[in-house]
């Protein structure tokens, strides 16, 4: 991930200083640990100032509104007692060259700061922390005691220090290029590295921008440049230089990434801010997406696995039940022939009633053939009570193996993250799993009703008729008991876990056997039967689709159903050929 270097700042800053001082500080929200959104307000516009101290992505830039769910974060609170009704009248940085943004609170533009509030973007180190006039220490989002750190500790009224001040050169105009090409080449060595450890201010992405700018590799020796080669670069090197004085930058987007400064951007924005906010989100959203899916991934696999066993188990004692009407058999052979047994017998043969073909039993030696025949009458009876107990349970085991089936398709849907939608839907399985108990609310935040509404899954038939497709089990659930109409289809796959599908019609419209085929290979394609080269689907009206009582979320029953065979393969075919449309549309 590209960590925001000091020229990104400094464009961060000029573009807040242009558009958004002085503002005035209405809220503040902390969306997770290393995240908060102040609230702004100018003459003209409202919006969220995102100020991150996250390790790999931390950032300050206007962003989107946060979610409407409760704030419990203690830092947030300090910062919305201690600055409201303030205004934000200066973002400064505190040194040259050092990524640390002083925002100043006053109470009008003009007047002597209250309060400071430090952010400081240092990758690992990156911490905001505020400050009353006199400099000591309110409220840090990351304390450092001093154990932790003898040389820089954040406490709690200590007084505010800086980070230690760089060692490496200046970077400035006036440098000629015959001492900024000594400097370099002092201790040959790829070039990329050299500049990176002479000079203070530059980050990775930007050298390597700047040497593909000046036609360069970016490994390259620094023994074998030529002097041509060295004017040039050294002309991209001002360059930056001027854009930093100037504040003339050029957001753009890098195949892998962003620039500042233009160089190879395959794409030009007006504005360095979205550009971050989209990357940051993103790169979060991803990173966030890949371990809840194996966080779930794993937990169902682990959750299945116990009560497959568990079935097994139940099934293994049902099939002993299975011989309670033989020992009942044996017992009623015994009394119909006792004058056959002898003492001391351990097993006497006698003909079936039925068949009379010889049938042996098995004996007790120390046992006469009526207390032989009333232990088998006993074990008749005890096993017949297993079976009734047993039953139920396998149906309880069987309903949850069916249930977690169905997760699971959802959770196969989603095997790599393009949209915000696909970290939504996910994020709603993950909650519905644990309203269900089966997961653990680490943050204890858990919300019954989930507040952000993903989108179905859209489809267009031949005809023109739209499908819906659920994304997970509470989207089953909204399409088929509440959207579906007296004139729609529902599709499912046929005793295969899977996603209810939708035909949407128009009264008084009929769909053509291509619009039912259409339908029935999406309803293939989102079911466990994905890999399979044909599945049943039947499709039937919603009103003959029925919850069974207590059933748990997308557990659905229905009758008065048709079959269609759908090949999952074309389906796919259909969701490859929306998937990058979508994905435009939600950005």
């Amino acid at each position: 991930m590209q960590p925001v270097d000091f020229t990104t700042l400094m464009a961060v800053c000029a573009e807040l200083r242009s558009d958004w001082l002085p503002a005035r500080f209405e809220q503040v929200y902390q969306r997770d640990r290393f995240t908060l959104a102040l609230g702004l307000r100018t003459f003209d516009r409202r919006g969220w100032l995102t100020i991150s101290w996250h390790p790999q992505a931390a950032r300050l830039g206007i962003g989107d509104a946060p979610p409407r769910i409760p704030d419990t974060f203690t830092f947030s609170q300090q910062l919305r007692h201690q600055l409201s009704g303030l205004a934000l009248v200066a973002i400064e940085p505190i040194a040259a060259w050092e990524r640390v943004v002083d925002l100043q609170f006053a109470q009008r533009p003009g007047e002597a700061a209250l309060w400071h509030l430090y952010v400081e973007i240092m990758g690992n180190y990156s911490n905001v922390i505020l400050t009353t006039q006199e400099n000591a220490i309110v409220t840090a989002a990351h304390q450092v005691s001093n154990q932790q750190s003898s040389v820089r500790p954040i406490q709690t009224g200590q007084p505010y220090e800086a980070p230690s001040n760089l060692t490496n050169a200046v970077p400035t105009l006036e440098e000629s290029i015959d001492r900024w090409q000594e400097r370099i080449s002092l201790i040959p060595g790829p070039l990329k590295r050299n500049l990176l450890k002479t000079y203070r201010g530059i980050s990775s992405s930007l050298v390597a921008s700047m040497i593909q700018a000046a036609g360069l590799e970016a490994d390259r020796s620094s023994e074998s440049l030529s002097s041509t080669e060295w004017q040039t670069l050294f002309d991209r090197w001002q360059e930056w230089l001027r854009t930093l004085q100037q504040e003339k930058f050029q957001p753009g987007w890098l195949p892998q990434g962003y620039t500042v400064m233009g160089w190879g951007s395959v794409q030009t924005e007006p504005r360095i801010q979205p550009i971050l906010n989209r990357y940051y989100t993103d790169q979060l959203n991803q990173q966030e997406f890949t371990q809840l899916r194996h966080q779930i991934s794993q937990k169902l696999t682990n959750l299945l696995k116990k009560l497959r066993q568990k079935a097994g188990e139940f099934r293994s004692r049902l099939q002993q039940s299975d011989q309670a009407d033989r020992y009942r058999e044996q017992a009623d052979l015994l009394m119909a022939y006792l004058h056959e047994w002898q003492p001391g017998m351990s097993e006497i043969t006698l003909p079936d009633f039925v068949s009379s073909k010889p049938v042996k039993i098995q004996l007790e030696p120390e046992k006469n053939a009526v207390q032989n025949a009333q232990a088998f009458y006993k074990r008749h009876q005890k096993l017949k009570r297993s079976r009734s107990a047993i039953e139920p349970l396998l149906a309880e085991v069987q309903a949850e193996i069916d249930y977690l089936q169905q997760v699971e398709v959802g959770i196969t849907q989603f095997d790599r993250y393009e949209t915000p939608s696909d970290l939504t839907s996910l994020t709603e399985i993950r909650d519905e799993l644990i309203q269900q108990g089966y997961l653990e609310d680490p943050d204890q935040r858990y919300r019954n009703a989930t507040q952000t509404e993903t989108p179905f899954l859209r489809y267009q038939t031949p005809s023109g008729f739209e499908v819906l497709i659920g994304r997970n089990n509470r989207q089953n659930d909204q399409l088929t008991f509440r959207m579906a109409g007296d004139y729609d289809l529902w599709f499912h796959t046929q005793e295969i876990p899977g996603s209810h599908v939708l035909l949407r019609l128009d009264p008084g419209a009929a769909a053509e056997e291509a619009d039912l085929q259409f339908t029935a290979d999406l309803a293939a394609y989102y079911s466990r039967a994905r890999q399979s080269d044909q599945a049943p689907v039947i499709y039937t009206e919603p009103k003959q689709v029925f919850k069974p009582k207590g059933a748990k979320p997308g557990i659905a029953i229905y009758k008065q159903e048709r079959v269609l065979w759908g090949e999952p393969q074309r389906g796919k075919t259909y969701s490859e050929k929306t998937d990058s449309d979508r994905a435009k549309d939600e950005e």
